[in-house]
């Protein structure tokens, strides 16, 4: 009996010791949830000095104040120049645990954050990022809902840091509430070079805001607001826009709802404006009528290289041909299907009828 009661004591002083054991090792791994990942972290990057180092372990105390998991891509990142954390969920918190390294990072220069929940809250924690860091030039914050609110608050920043040269916004719920705050960061933002607004619900009402805007803009030379709502007096007034622009190179207007009027406000656009050099204008509701109207324009502009529209009839295509005779280095692309009793482009330079490689459907303007 005395040698079964000391054995059964025995397992069990084993088993106590295997529960302590496991305990502390649960604990200890809890206690260096920052400083575990902190070590992997400084040892992969230890070549680039004690900043970086400093860098990733604020990193990893931060995320542990805000509860959120730290981004490994991050800890990696060392000096490199490009931060993308697309797809990763990280919401307003994550993105709140960015900011202390971001706000001192003086490598990084591009920062893609597309779809991750941001929403206002994170937008706005972004924003104040963008105020205090003067190394950052091009961003992308697409689908990522940041509403009016999240809208206002990047573009207050923006106003303040002129190192930002690219800005994507799209597919980010902004309607015409956020028109106002945009025609601010036109007017006020001379180093902005690029901006993506495109998948948006930016209306006509829109369109009259942010054409006077676009007139005044000094600095843009890249706008994308295709797949919105510009339609009727908002496209008559954002052509107009253009009319007076002098510094935009690239436009992106197309899936929206130009129509014959917004498309003849484009012709009277190209006719004055001398700077313009890429136009998309392909599924706008334009009937032959608003097509021969761009047309006109096309005739008297010297200095448009790429127009792209989608052609219906022989009437449009020799539309372009006409004007690709008066300017031979104008390329119209279209992927147009050319009937058997059709002549043929007259001259090898035409480039009017030639299939694209970007796949457009046959259908109108």
């Amino acid at each position: 009996m005395k040698g079964s009661d000391k054995e059964s004591t025995k397992n069990e002083d084993q088993e106590r010791e295997a529960a302590a054991t496991a305990s502390q090792a649960e604990a200890l791994e809890a206690k260096n949830f920052c400083t575990a990942d902190s070590h992997f972290a400084l040892e992969a990057e230890g070549t680039h000095g004690l900043e970086e180092q400093v860098m990733a372990t604020l990193y990893l105390e931060s995320c542990q104040a805000h509860s959120v998991v730290p981004a490994s891509r991050l800890l990696c990142q060392g000096s490199a120049s490009e931060l993308s954390l697309r797809h990763r969920g990280l919401g307003p918190q994550g993105v709140r645990a960015l900011a202390s390294t971001l706000t001192s990072n003086l490598y990084i220069k591009r920062l893609d954050l597309r779809d991750n929940g941001l929403c206002g809250a994170g937008a706005e924690a972004l924003a104040d990022v963008l105020c205090k860091n003067s190394v950052i030039s091009d961003v992308d914050l697409s689908e990522n809902q940041i509403g009016a609110a999240g809208l206002r608050a990047l573009c207050t920043a923006l106003a303040l840091n002129p190192a930002v040269q690219k800005m994507q916004l799209g597919g980010n719920g902004l309607e015409e509430k956020a028109a106002q705050h945009l025609a601010s960061l036109l007017l006020l933002h001379t180093g902005l070079r690029s901006l993506d607004l495109s998948y948006n619900q930016l209306n006509d009402l829109a369109g009259e805001i942010l054409g006077p805007a676009l007139a005044e803009n000094t600095g843009l030379t890249e706008l994308n607001l295709s797949w919105n709502h510009l339609r009727g007096p908002g496209a008559v007034a954002f052509a107009k826009g253009l009319e007076a622009n002098i510094f935009l190179k690239v436009l992106d207007i197309s899936h929206n709802g130009f129509g014959d009027s917004g498309a003849s406000a484009i012709g009277e656009a190209l006719k004055a404006n001398n700077v313009l050099e890429e136009l998309n204008m392909r599924n706008n509701r334009i009937s032959m009528a608003g097509a021969l109207r761009l047309g006109l324009g096309l005739q008297v502009n010297q200095t448009l290289r790429f127009l792209i529209d989608i052609q219906v009839n022989r009437e449009c295509d020799d539309l372009a041909n006409s004007v690709n005779t008066i300017l031979p280095g104008l390329c119209i692309k279209n992927n147009i299907s050319r009937r058997k009793d059709w002549p043929s482009a007259s001259t090898p330079s035409q480039t009017a009828s030639a299939p694209s490689a970007s796949g457009l459907s046959s259908m109108p303007l």
